[in-house]
């Protein structure tokens, strides 16, 4: 215990009370069962799980022999690990979600009548841009210029699939039209002076 408490608090990662752990040694596996979904890791630094104030703490210590050039990777496995605990435990008790705005005149965003989880776009090209949503997520069109992306999915799917849309109409840097993020701001760039 004495060398747990040696480990900085950044490699420790506390879990809620609504959220079960299993943590198998043999298969080098974490599994969060939560009140959404559950989730399992496959971890390649060892870990120590402390039941009475839910702690889990991550070593540096890898599971296999490796080689002198990979044991100066193990620092950064370390923190590697630690966000993807921290990840799967915002995973397994939230609905993520993610706003992306239309910003451009004429520009739309329409759910397709007939087929679910796919859109359409009216983004300045001279044709519609279709796109097909993943299944895990939903999606919802609110006033024709604002998509909210929602599921109970992982954060790396649903961040893929808004940059996805996102690369349909980059913001350009001189009026700020096209696909963003909400909050985002654009910085403009000045015209050219005649």
């Amino acid at each position: 215990m004495s060398n747990l408490k040696k480990l900085k608090k950044r490699y420790t990662v506390k879990i809620p009370k609504n959220i079960s752990l299993l943590y198998c040694d043999k298969k080098n596996m974490i599994t969060l069962v939560g009140p959404l979904q559950i989730k399992s890791l496959k971890l390649k630094v060892k870990s120590f799980l402390i039941p009475d104030s839910q702690l889990i703490v991550v070593t540096q210590i890898p599971f296999s022999n490796i080689s002198s050039g990979s044991l100066k990777n193990s620092k950064k496995l370390q923190g590697t690990t630690v966000s993807k605990i921290k990840q799967a435990v915002i995973e397994v008790s939230y609905t993520l979600y993610n706003k992306l705005n239309l910003v451009g005149v004429g520009y739309r965003v329409f759910a397709h009548e007939r087929l679910p989880n796919q859109i359409y776009l009216k983004i300045g090209y001279s044709h519609l841009v279709y796109f097909k949503i993943p299944n895990d997520l939903n999606s919802f069109c609110q006033k024709f210029t604002k998509l909210f992306l929602f599921g109970n999915c992982s954060f790396d799917l649903l961040t893929h699939t808004a940059a996805q849309i996102r690369s349909c109409k980059l913001p350009e840097p001189y009026k700020g039209k096209g696909v963003l993020y909400d909050q985002e701001k654009v910085m403009l760039k000045k015209g050219k002076k005649i």
